[in-house]
């Protein structure tokens, strides 16, 4: 039987049907297939949480509010609590970002038609992302940035799954923690430390928003490239954003608008950086450069940064003075010398500084007269002049002599091949003969250790370096902590007079023993370092030794601090000089001026300053006390305001079994120089033939030269009279 027309439209309605059913069922199955192909590996979000955050280690001052560095690799990151950042910020990305961040479950439907609106609405000019932070988020962590069916299936699996398992505030503090900002740096608090040097927790309402403005495309508006107009731009769009969805009124959004911004000056900002260099040595050295750039070590070092800035700015208001003197660069260590603590340091007078191109040997580092990023505090070896003196004077008083033993400061040959008379350039072996003089070129006859040392005479100090021994000498020194002095033949007698090179840290430190009555501590300049969950894993634990006798480490720090015995060469009113406070120091120069050097200390700070070239070449004929000794008063001085008032203990009245050591013998007897009256090798025993000693000849006859065959009735030191003050010439040495 024929079909109707009616029962064949049936008919073809049903076939229809059949067939488009099962393209239904087939689509779904094949959507079904694809969506477990494409999300049978995906990870787990309840394990977002062991998806490590890399963060770069933090190099802070000693109270942990300044941050000093930040060494990171790829990613410049520090993780910081939500209510750690400013609800500024947080307003400004959910206007921008995801404004119903709040309100969806992962998947805004909403906010994606709004964006494919506003983006196909060209008079808007802002380009606006359909994706939610969660999806971003995702995206960030587990997934790429490449536009496939297959990451988007994906990214949206995941983003409900992640919103199910956590809180919308700890999905938003994570993704304010990654998200990137630019010039590697990711995460709020570091895009705060770049762009502003300050915490996120502080960020303004125009700096929030400015951060916000990066999130599109952080390389294209950088602040520090050629789009910052249209950063300044997009932050308005920003503002206009929170207006809009009311997280701010009218009048907050002028006032945003106008506000001045204050980028940082650098995207990699360093404070203290000699110091800090000084410190990411020792932590590469021991961690490993890539650990450091990913574990987010927090490192909590000795640094006063207080004192670092008030000695920076100290260093450049000396130096317009000290450059006129050619002196073009300047070092500076400040401790602690009770516990070995570093408070201060700089390595040069202006770190980000160009180079004095003048003289400069490319070849040899800090070969200019200024080379800025070259570390002279911990590096430069440089000779210290007089400032040496007091190692070896702590050398003599060990072996027996007393500040009260007398030496004849007279001009004297010390080389016994060339004539006593010292007129002669060279022996009869080609070597040079050697007279040293004092400073000022004068010889004062029989004078005290005290009074030689504490007036830096030269002559005497050769002799007692002579008597005290050069090895024993660079043993103490040693012992104290100086390890550049390996040369010993090299240097001869000069020694004293500075003739070895030493660095700067290393002196101030060796100081610092005088100080503590003996004690060492190497320094430090470390406090703690703790790893990203706040477990400390390292803390300073360096202990002092006694490395020097305290009735030896009193006497030296009696005679440095005693004014009046200092006066005769100084002046009264010297900078050496505290009247409040009592405070040791020397000074010292080299031989042709080519370094200036001030050391001096309390029972709780140390001090010390060089002024030179980093090329070795001579300063105007200037002098320790005349370029270096300015500097470090006003630092010392501040120290000295912020710890409680101290003085040095007494020494003991001192004694010796050779009566020669103490004094009166050479006082009271013919003309003879204390070689008549000491072994040289055990300086309490009288010599039975001292004319052994090669020397001994040579000194004989310097003093009678000087006195003749009877002493004149001897002058106690102590009483002679400083010269008249001149503002110009007053307090010049060696």
């Amino acid at each position: 039987m024929k079909k109707t027309p009616k029962q064949k439209w049936i008919s073809i309605a049903l076939f229809v049907a059949k067939y488009l059913l099962f393209a239904f069922l087939a689509v779904c199955v094949l959507g079904l297939l694809l969506f477990f192909y494409y999300t049978y590996d995906l990870p787990r979000p309840e394990k977002f949480t062991e998806t490590p955050f890399i963060q770069s280690t933090k190099i802070y001052d000693r109270t942990g509010e300044t941050l000093l560095y930040d060494i990171y690799g790829e990613e410049k990151r520090t993780v910081v609590p939500f209510d750690s950042i400013s609800d500024n910020l947080k307003q400004a990305v959910l206007a921008s970002e995801d404004s119903r961040f709040y309100q969806h479950e992962g998947l805004d439907f909403k906010g994606l038609a709004r964006a494919i609106f506003t983006n196909l609405n060209f008079k808007s000019g802002q380009l606006v992302g359909g994706s939610t932070i969660t999806q971003q988020l995702i995206r960030s962590v587990y997934l790429t940035n490449q536009k496939t069916l297959a990451r988007k299936v994906r990214e949206l699996v995941l983003s409900i799954e992640l919103e199910r398992r956590y809180s919308k505030d700890q999905i938003f503090e994570w993704y304010l923690n990654r998200v990137p900002f630019g010039s590697n740096t990711y995460g709020a608090e570091a895009a705060s430390q770049t762009y502003f040097n300050k915490s996120a927790a502080n960020l303004s309402l125009a700096e929030a928003a400015t951060l916000t403005a990066l999130l599109p495309a952080p390389s294209y508006y950088s602040p520090y490239g050629p789009n910052k107009n249209l950063l300044l731009e997009r932050k308005n769009y920003v503002l206009e954003r929170m207006r809009h969805v009311g997280y701010i009124n009218e009048e907050q959004l002028t006032q945003a608008k106008a506000e001045e911004l204050d980028f940082s000056d650098t995207r990699t900002p360093i404070k203290a950086p000699h110091f800090v260099m000084y410190v990411k040595k020792y932590l590469e050295e021991k961690y490993g450069e890539e650990f450091l750039k990913e574990k987010g070590l927090k490192v909590y070092t000795t640094l006063d940064w207080e004192l670092q800035e008030h000695a920076q700015k100290t260093i450049q208001e000396a130096d317009k003075t000290n450059v006129k003197f050619n002196a073009n660069n300047t070092a500076m260590v400040a401790m602690n010398p009770k516990n070995g603590e570093i408070l201060s340091l700089i390595g040069s007078k202006n770190y980000f500084e160009d180079s004095y191109p003048e003289k400069c040997d490319e070849k040899a580092p800090g070969a200019c007269l200024f080379d800025p990023k070259f570390d002279v505090a911990t590096l430069g070896l440089r000779q210290p002049g007089s400032a040496f003196k007091p190692f070896v004077y702590a050398t003599a008083l060990k072996k027996g002599y007393t500040p009260n033993t007398y030496l004849w400061d007279v001009k004297t040959e010390f080389n016994a091949n060339c004539p006593a008379d010292s007129s002669q350039e060279k022996d009869q072996y080609g070597l040079t003969c050697y007279h040293p003089q004092n400073y000022d070129g004068q010889y004062r006859g029989l004078i005290s250790l005290k009074s030689s040392l504490a007036q830096s005479l030269n002559l005497p100090s050769v002799k007692l370096l002579y008597l005290a021994g050069l090895q024993d000498s660079i043993k103490t020194a040693q012992d104290m902590g100086i390890t550049t002095l390996n040369e010993p033949d090299r240097y001869g007698l000069s020694l004293v007079l500075g003739g070895g090179e030493v660095t700067l840290l290393e002196m101030v430190s060796g100081y610092g023993v005088f100080a503590a009555e003996g004690l060492k501590t190497p320094p430090v300049s470390i406090l703690r370092i703790e790893d990203n969950s706040g477990n400390i894993i390292e803390k300073n634990n360096k202990e002092s030794t006694k490395v020097l006798s305290t009735q030896v480490a009193r006497q030296i720090n009696d005679i440095l601090s005693d004014n009046s015995a200092r006066a005769p060469m100084f002046g009264a009113n010297n900078a050496l000089y505290f009247p409040e406070y009592q405070v040791a120091a020397k000074t010292g120069t080299t031989q042709y001026f080519n370094d200036a050097w001030t050391i001096g200390y309390s029972p709780s700070a140390v001090v010390g300053v060089w002024v030179g070239n980093n090329n070795n070449a001579s300063t105007n004929k200037r002098t320790g006390i005349g370029l270096a000794a300015p500097i470090w008063r006003e630092i010392i001085k501040k120290m000295l305001a912020s710890n409680p008032k101290e003085s040095f203990n007494a020494p003991n009245p001192p004694q010796s079994q050779n009566a020669a050591l103490n004094g009166r013998t050479i006082l009271e007897a013919e003309h003879h120089d204390l070689l008549h009256y000491v072994e040289k090798s055990d300086p309490s025993k009288t010599p039975q033939n001292p004319g052994k000693d090669p020397l001994y000849g040579h000194w004989e006859q310097a003093v009678m030269a000087y006195a003749g065959p009877v002493a004149p009735p001897p002058t106690p030191d102590d009483n002679n009279q400083p010269p008249e003050e001149n503002p110009e010439a007053i307090a010049e040495e060696e």
